[in-house]
């Protein structure tokens, strides 16, 4: 469980392609506090800590990516140089600043338009027709790892919705959203509410 509050920036040093992706993170966390079995979520995606750096030596840690969870996540993620959005898994007591995030992506969005309000950077995101009926305005959403609130939504004629949300300067600077670009890719988890909305119109749609 996490909460969508951005703790570091990692970047992926190196990926080996074996039965799964094995992807070795670049980190500033003190690994000798993260044990092996651990959670981190990586721009939104919950990856379990299969190797790391031992003291004194610059931070890094391991997973393995499967096949399901490259392709439901954005493209083009998955590569050498690739910053990333960390968070160490939620623990009992800690304060939860954002809303509860699962690290279980839902669908991929897209950067539609980005514009200057301010000092701030405001963000239009299009989000598949899967997602669009639980994406409320002033609800919360995951971009890359990130607890948002949206501001606005707009249903599209196709099916789908565009969504806005704005960075203040200070996510900006401390998560991978201040330098997104328009078209590129993102990963997006709904409310764990909406979740459940979700499910339950599933059900009712079989009925």
């Amino acid at each position: 469980m996490f909460t969508g509050i951005i703790t570091d920036v990692g970047t992926i040093d190196s990926i080996e392609q074996r039965g799964d992706l094995r992807v070795r993170i670049s980190t500033s966390y003190a690994m000798a506090e993260v044990a092996l079995g651990a959670s981190i979520a990586c721009s939104g995606v919950c990856l379990t800590v299969i190797d790391k750096s031992a003291p004194g030596v610059p931070g890094w840690f391991t997973v393995d990516v499967s096949h399901e969870t490259v392709s439901r996540t954005a493209t083009e993620q998955w590569q050498t140089g690739r910053r990333l959005n960390l968070e160490r898994a939620l623990k009992v007591g800690d304060e939860l600043g954002g809303h509860i995030v699962t690290g279980h992506v839902d669908g991929v969005g897209t950067i539609a338009d980005l514009r200057r309000d301010g000092d701030s950077l405001a963000i239009a995101i299009a989000a598949p027709a899967s997602l669009a009926p639980f994406i409320a305005a002033k609800g919360s959403i995951t971009i890359d790892g990130v607890s948002l609130t949206v501001n606005d939504v707009t249903d599209q004629p196709d099916g789908t919705a565009r969504f806005a949300i704005n960075l203040i300067p200070h996510t900006q600077a401390v998560t991978t959203l201040g330098t997104v670009v328009q078209g590129q890719a993102v990963n997006l988890e709904i409310d764990v509410l909406a979740r459940y909305l979700q499910r339950m119109e599933a059900v009712r749609g079989q009925r």
